[in-house]
This record gives C-alpha cells, sequence and structure tokens, in this order.
C-alpha cells in the first residue's frame, strides 16, 4: 500500500497541442482522459498550447499548463512550423519536469518525437495515442513531396516501436499499425467517442427554415466531403426548400464554397465551426447529419467523430465511403450506409426525407450511450495505461 502511495505522487505527463477548451474532437478525447487518470487516483499534469478559447475559461481538471504557439489564419496549431513551435519547448518541458513518472503523447508523429527522446533522456515509459495514421493521410494531400511522406512513415513506425503503449482509436487504426509493425500486444484498441452530456436529444433545437441536412467538423482531403455538392444538386429540384448546412474548418472549405458559389447552390451554406453545446441544436433539428471517407486513400479504417455526435442527438446518419463507417453504420442501424457516389447518397437523401428505414431517435442514443461515449473510451484508456503505471 506504501509503494502504491508514493507511485501516485509521481507526475504523468498528457502532452498534446489540442485541449478543452479549444472545438475539436481531439482536445474533449483528451480532458476525458486525464479526467479518468485522475479519477483512478493519478496526478496528471498537462503540457499543452495556449489557446484563443481558454481565455477566462476554467479548467476541468486540475493541472493544465499553456504554452504560445504559432496558429494558422483559423486559428489551429497546424503545419510543421505550428507543430514544431509546441514540439520543441515541449521536449525541454519535459526535461524540466519535476517527479516525471511516465508521458502519454498526442499526435502529430513530431510530438511523439519530441516526446520519445524526452522519455529516453528521463528513463521513464510514455504511450502514443494513435488516433489516425498520419502517414497515410498524407497520401491523400496533393502536393506533398515523397521524401516527407517517407520521412514521416519512418518517424511514425520508430514512435510506435519504442512506446510501452499505443492506445488506438478504431479497430481499423489497430490494424493498419499492426500491419505496419507487427503484432504487438503493446496496441490496444480503446474506441472513440463524444460527450453525451454535451449532445443529447433533449435540449433545443435550432430555429431553422425548411429541411437541412448537417454536416459538422474538418472538410480535408481524406473526407471527400464535396460528394455532398453533388448529391444535393441531384435532388434539388424535388426538394427546392432543402438546406445543406456546413459547421466545418479545413483544408477544402474555401475549395467547397467555391464549389456551391459556381453552380448557384444557394441552399448551401458555410458557417464557422462550434462549440458541442452550441453545435447540437442543429444536429438535433436536421434530417440527416452527413459523413464520408473518401475511399480508396488509405483511410478506410477512418471513423468521424460526427457520426456519434449525430448518433448522440437521435439524428440518423448518411455515411458515404466503403470503409470502417460504412460497415458500422449498416450493422448498427444508424442511418443509411451508402457508396461513395452522387447517385447513392442523393438516393439516401431521399430516403431521409421521406422517412425511409429511419432508425428511431432511442436507439441512436442508447447505441451511442453504450459503444461511443468519450467516458466510457477515456476508462479503457486508462486501463490500457497499466505498462505506465
Amino acid at each position: 500500500m506504501a509503494k502504491h502511495s508514493r507511485r501516485t505522487r509521481r507526475t504523468y505527463v498528457v502532452a498534446t497541442r489540442l485541449f478543452a477548451p479549444e472545438p475539436t474532437p481531439a482536445a474533449s478525447r483528451n480532458e476525458a482522459l486525464v479526467r479518468a487518470m485522475e479519477r483512478a487516483g493519478h496526478r496528471v499534469r498537462v503540457m499543452t498550447t495556449r489557446a484563443p478559447e481558454a481565455e477566462g475559461y476554467r479548467d476541468t481538471v486540475r493541472d493544465v499548463s499553456r504554452w504560445p504557439v504559432k496558429r494558422d489564419r483559423q486559428g489551429h496549431v497546424k503545419g510543421y512550423v505550428s507543430y514544431l513551435s509546441y514540439d520543441i519547448p515541449l521536449f525541454f518541458r519535459l526535461l524540466t519536469q519535476r517527479d516525471l513518472a511516465g508521458i502519454v503523447s498526442e499526435p502529430p508523429p513530431t510530438t511523439g518525437l519530441a516526446v520519445m527522446a524526452a522519455s529516453a533522456v528521463r528513463r521513464v515509459p510514455y504511450a502514443y495515442f494513435a488516433a489516425d495514421v498520419w502517414a497515410d493521410a498524407t497520401g491523400t494531400v496533393e502536393g506533398v513531396p515523397w521524401i516527407v511522406r517517407t520521412g514521416l512513415r519512418i518517424v511514425e513506425k520508430l514512435v510506435w516501436r519504442r512506446a510501452s503503449v499505443i492506445l488506438a482509436t478504431s479497430q481499423g487504426v489497430h490494424d493498419r499499425i499492426i500491419e505496419l509493425i507487427g503484432s504487438r500486444p503493446s496496441v490496444a484498441v480503446v474506441g472513440n467517442g463524444i460527450n453525451i452530456g454535451d449532445f443529447t436529444t433533449e435540449g433545443p433545437v435550432a430555429e431553422e427554415p425548411g429541411p437541412y441536412l448537417v454536416y459538422t467538423g474538418t472538410v480535408s482531403e481524406w473526407h471527400g466531403a464535396g460528394i455532398f455538392l453533388d448529391a444535393y444538386e441531384r435532388v434539388l429540384a424535388e426538394h427546392p426548400d432543402l438546406r445543406m448546412l456546413f459547421f466545418s474548418e479545413g483544408s477544402h472549405r474555401d475549395e467547397l464554397e467555391q464549389r456551391a458559389r459556381e453552380r448557384g447552390l444557394d441552399g448551401v451554406e458555410f458557417r464557422r465551426r462550434l462549440p458541442a453545446r452550441e453545435v447540437a441544436p442543429y444536429i438535433r433539428g436536421a434530417v440527416a447529419a452527413l459523413s464520408s471517407v473518401t475511399p480508396g486513400q488509405g483511410y478506410d479504417f477512418a471513423v468521424a467523430t460526427k457520426m456519434f455526435a449525430a448518433t448522440a442527438c437521435g439524428t440518423p446518419v448518411i455515411q458515404s465511403g466503403d470503409g470502417y463507417g460504412n460497415r458500422l453504420v449498416e450493422n448498427s442501424a444508424l442511418g443509411w450506409s451508402v457508396p461513395y457516389d452522387a447517385e447513392s447518397v442523393a438516393a439516401a437523401v431521399r430516403a431521409a426525407l421521406a422517412g425511409v428505414d429511419r432508425p428511431p431517435p432511442e436507439h441512436l442514443r442508447a447505441w451511442t450511450e453504450q459503444d461511443a461515449s468519450l467516458d466510457g473510451a477515456a476508462d479503457r484508456g486508462v486501463t490500457a495505461l497499466a505498462p505506465l503505471f
């Protein structure tokens, strides 16, 4: 008992560039993990970035250390210069941390590299949270030099191999890691999810005219959200009052806005990304929520958390693609799983408007509580982190 008490007084650091109150799924996931670690009796320090949203925000965990970093014009810590503005100071912050017992590293792999180096100097174990496979993701981005992709693959595999624990957010991510570095017991599937207290079936519904579809979260190359503009054009003649609302940021937002303008799709609106409690009323009022993954880009294993936000609100999902997310929607009856082509998506939109094969909100909510709760995933993460403790 005395030995356990000494160990719980030592500090475990969660190193992440994204943490609450930033309105991103990763920030919420990290906050839930830290809370779960604290519930388990561990002393945790979060080493994160100084976010605009954090001014005046009262942290829900005990110890958060924020560092100023370079952000892009949308306010994101994104791009290699931004990453390094966090990663390089992080290395030295970890070296000076007193009573360091272990580290949990979030992506990107450059952060994992900084953590790996610091853990070697401090002689403590580290875990890596694999929410996705970054080297695969670069394959979906045009203009990325092959040397960058190759270097990222080398760094990512090195960080995985040296980690005491790898936390995978889905079976698909787990399987891809095993494919790249070989089978090992240190890779644990902990799942992913959303805060079911923020996204609920009960609560206000947005006052929006006419029926509408909603897309929340990032629009990037691998999401392929342009398929929804193509489908929208096909159903507009039959449903001229239908609207499509994007609450999004990301590398493809400008391109999508331009495409909508050029085609005269006035019913497609792009709004700023909103925090969970603010976007939930729009999700509750939607005919369906939209989610997609471009097939053949090496990212078919991914599952977007926007899907879980929708089901928690009792709103069915139109999932377009050919991967794990589609199988999840189909096998769990979460909405309409369709191939990645405009006519198939348009058919799903027509079915949603007509109420055909529409799952009841009670089923969607119950499934989310059981299989996609952020707190549940965090508790599984703490169990998987046992080698660090």
